[in-house]
């Protein structure tokens, strides 16, 4: 089930009662069976996969924790990463790396053909393993200790609110609060939990899915001429994608708050940033501080000179673009920001006082903002489209032809085959859409530079402004649910399930 079906609306509130009503003795233990429920739902024969992760990084713990001998410590380790990496590699990576070594052989004159497994992704599996690796590293490097009770650990392997696309939890956090085990029925926790679900699916069911079907339009179908269509579509996937992944993290936050469980926030205004490094301070969090912990300081870090720091900023952005599928788009995708990142390095090392606009501190801002903002849009061409002939069609397409009377005629046109078919409904849509977007990206920007944030439109003092705050994002997210929803009944997946 996904956090925006009917299915999981029933879900969560049945387990939340249930898990108060449990003997506390037994609450991890509910728990953890209503998670394998939860991940079950979606093929019951891949939760052995989670179990294979589980024990094999428990007992990689149990192992690390016992030796005292660095060898036998770092063969327990390693072991333990191949295991893990190689269920990783069978199931989302052989097909591509079959294929690209197919490739390059036939290039120098060898025929061979690439074997394929048909093997169905498991859904979160990027994410449930770099989580379970990132407790097997941190008992090896001594940062915690092994946690000896199974039922805690595989709680924290499969809590169902991040299971399936994180965020990617660390042990010091998640695991420490299993391992406490006191949760209280909170009535603060539950009102803001929900407040904060309600924000999510706004951003999802409101702003992405309904962004995604322009997106789709010009992306599925490129006999638009006009270059504004295509730069409009860059600019809603820029919505879509930040509204998909950062509702879904908003979900999984407010539905661990139900069970008095603090999830890490996973994003934090990343479209207000005003370089390409702070971007990736404030976009899926979880993702980018765990790259850095587990692969960029192993690496060396900035410890080794400029040159080192900057091939292992590469490297990182590499594996990164890897790590979001087995695309070469994702790959390239991952090149990019590692340049964006290179040039931004170089310039502050060499040019640190080259610009200067002789203007106010404001204005700075806003110039470095709106760059950075355009950078991080373009590389969206790359995540966005399916093959690199598309990106590089859309981009040609999005450069030449700029005319204003067909683009006007050509969105009318999408937007008319997307919508409501009464005239008078459709443009209402319209301006409910445009205004939700502008809702969620004007707020996520003054959050940066104020206390305000997106949840916080439900605590205006105004009762009637308010509550007509609440019956807005419902009625809308309604709506938007079931015009999003194919005629199989299945609502839009989040973005982020393939990964």
């Amino acid at each position: 089930m996904i956090f925006n079906s009917v299915k999981y609306v029933m879900f969560l509130p049945i387990t939340v009662l249930l898990y108060y009503l449990t003997p506390k003795k037994i609450r991890n233990i509910f728990l953890l069976i209503a998670s394998y429920f939860f991940y079950m739902s979606w093929e019951p024969k891949y939760a052995i996969l989670i179990m294979l992760s589980t024990v094999a990084t428990w007992l990689t713990g149990f192992l690390v924790d016992k030796q005292h001998h660095n060898v036998y410590r770092k063969i327990s380790l390693a072991i333990n990463i191949i295991v893990n990496l190689g269920i990783l590699f069978v199931f989302k990576y052989f097909n591509f790396f079959a294929d690209t070594l197919a490739q390059i052989a036939n290039s120098l004159g060898l025929s061979i053909a690439a074997g394929h497994t048909s093997l169905l992704l498991p859904v979160g599996i990027s994410f449930y393993t770099f989580q379970a690796l990132g407790y097997s590293i941190d008992v090896y490097r001594r940062e915690i200790k092994h946690e000896r009770n199974f039922i805690n650990y595989a709680l924290f392997v499969s809590f169902f609110p991040q299971l399936v696309a994180g965020p990617i939890e660390r042990s010091k956090n998640l695991l420490a609060q299993i391992v406490d085990g006191v949760h209280k029925f909170s009535v603060p926790n539950t009102i803001q939990g929900l407040k904060i679900i309600l924000c999510g699916m706004f951003k999802k069911i409101v702003v992405a899915d309904m962004c995604a079907l322009f997106v789709d339009g010009v992306f599925n179908n490129m006999t638009q001429q006009a270059g504004q269509t295509y730069l409009l579509a860059l600019l809603l996937f820029s919505v879509q994608i930040y509204c998909d992944f950062s509702g879904y993290s908003d979900v999984a936050r407010g539905s661990a708050l139900l069970f008095g469980y603090q999830l890490m926030e996973n994003f934090k205004s990343p479209y207000a940033s005003t370089s390409i490094s702070e971007f990736w301070s404030r976009w899926h969090i979880s993702l980018s501080t765990w790259f850095k912990d587990y692969l960029y300081i192993p690496l060396g870090g900035n410890r080794k000179g400029f040159v080192h720091k900057l091939i292992n900023t590469f490297v990182v952005f590499l594996v990164s673009g890897l790590w979001h599928g087995a695309n070469i788009t994702f790959v390239c995708w991952g090149f990019l920001h590692g340049f964006y990142r290179l040039m931004e390095e170089l310039f502050r090392k060499f040019f640190k006082a080259v610009v200067d606009f002789r203007s106010s501190h404001v204005f700075r801002i806003i110039i470095n903002t709106l760059i950075c903002f355009s950078l991080v849009c373009f590389s969206w061409i790359l995540f966005r489209a399916d093959t690199i002939g598309q990106s590089f069609l859309f981009m040609s397409k999005m450069i030449s032809n700029w005319n204003l009377k067909l683009f006007i005629d050509e969105s009318a046109t999408l937007i008319s085959s997307i919508m409501p078919p009464y005239s008078t409904l459709r443009w209402l849509y319209v301006i409910i859409i445009t205004f939700s977007v502008a809702l969620v990206l004007v707020t996520d920007f003054f959050a940066k530079y104020t206390k305000f944030e997106f949840v916080q439109v439900f605590s205006i003092k105004n009762s009637i402004l308010r509550w007509g705050v609440y019956y807005f994002f419902i009625i809308t997210i309604m709506f938007c649910f079931i015009m999003t929803t194919n005629e199989f009944g299945q609502a839009g997946a989040f973005i982020y399930f393939q990964f």
